[in-house]
């Protein structure tokens, strides 16, 4: 039979993953802009229960996405092993470009600064230290512009946050269209042409939708 001890601390687990996932359920939907409150509401427990496990949503931020930051390392490490630099520099950023497009809070956290738990800045050294090597990599080896500079992956994923949050259903599209700009941009060997852009009712209802979101979060 369980102890009243080992009971207490089986249901303060039960409590930590239940809001844990609820986090990731709402910034994935909406961003990091979710209030604690409606963190604590989706995972079905009381706010004061919410504040227990994690004082701070800056703590719940980085326990939420530590597993999606340590892919992003991961997936940094990768591109520097890639036996071809511009196959493996355009497959890192192609790879963090569709997380973004899956979850609107993530691509939040990649265009600031990584949450600072402990967990996030082990993985953020990491992924910066194969980033400058791969960016070093790519332009010895001619295939990327001589000045281009680790800010400017954040400039693209600052633009793309924008496509990912904002373009609603033709996000797919207008990112694979972005990437192939930016690539062309940046020297990068680019596809003679451009991936196929939506059509203009797509777009038109695309921003229908923002603008009536906006609207909704305003009222």
């Amino acid at each position: 039979m369980m102890t009243s001890g080992a009971s207490l601390r089986a249901d303060a687990a039960r409590n930590r993953e239940l809001i844990l996932n609820a986090a990731r359920e709402l910034f994935a939907e909406e961003g990091l802009d979710v209030s604690m409150r409606q963190i604590a509401r989706r995972a079905g427990v009381g706010e004061p229960t919410l504040r227990r496990r994690f004082a701070s949503k800056e703590e719940l931020v980085g326990e939420a996405f530590a597993d999606k930051v340590a892919v992003y390392a991961d997936l940094a490490d990768a591109a520097l092993e890639h036996p071809d630099p511009a196959a493996g520099l355009r497959g890192f950023l192609e790879e963090v470009t569709r997380m973004q497009l899956v979850d609107r809070g993530f691509a939040d956290v990649l265009t600031m600064t990584f949450p600072r738990t402990m967990r996030c800045e082990q993985h953020r050294r990491r992924s910066y230290a194969s980033i400058q090597a791969l960016i070093a990599r790519s332009q010895a080896a001619g295939v990327l512009r001589e000045d281009f500079v680790a800010e400017d992956i954040v400039l693209l994923l600052l633009a793309h946050a924008g496509v990912a949050g904002g373009a609603g259903d033709v996000a797919g599209q207008f990112s694979a269209r972005l990437r192939a700009y930016l690539f062309s941009a940046f020297g990068l060997p680019a596809p003679a042409t451009l991936p196929p852009a939506p059509s203009q009712a797509r777009v038109y209802r695309a921003l229908m939708r923002l603008h009536c979101d906006h609207r909704g979060h305003d009222e």
